[in-house]
């Protein structure tokens, strides 16, 4: 992690110290801004049960640019697309160099939860 920005190594050895419950974010062994993120699916969703895995990455400007987020593991939701990507807010026009990785996370596992078919990402799972 040598040369890393200050705020990066921080964030990680908090994800490493103090897990979030039901996320699991590790960081690559051979590139410290990209990470291993495994999502369990939340409780009273339809999602209960799963694992989900995400690659998360911090690009150069971070933070003040929003991470880059995609959904490995196939999911049907209309929120995520074909290609991984995820439609939220904060990965967008809200972001705010405030957040951070573990905000990014909670939201996403947040999104499995609630779904708004009325603003979706893929229209053919909203429909």
């Amino acid at each position: 992690m040598a040369g890393m920005p200050h705020r990066i190594i921080k964030e990680t050895q908090r994800l490493l110290a103090e897990p979030v419950p039901e996320i699991k974010a590790e960081p690559d062994e051979t590139n410290a801004c990209y990470f291993h993120v495994v999502i369990a699916g939340p409780q009273d969703s339809l999602f209960e049960g799963g694992t989900f895995k995400l690659k998360l990455f911090l690009p150069e400007e971070y933070p003040m640019a929003a991470p880059k987020v995609h959904f490995m593991t196939k999911i049907y939701h209309p929120y995520e697309d074909k290609l991984g990507r995820i439609c939220l807010d904060i990965l967008k026009y809200k972001w705010s160099p405030a957040l951070q990785m573990c905000t990014v996370l909670l939201s996403i596992q947040a999104l499995l939860s609630a779904s708004n078919p009325d603003d979706p990402l893929a229209n053919d799972v909203a429909e």
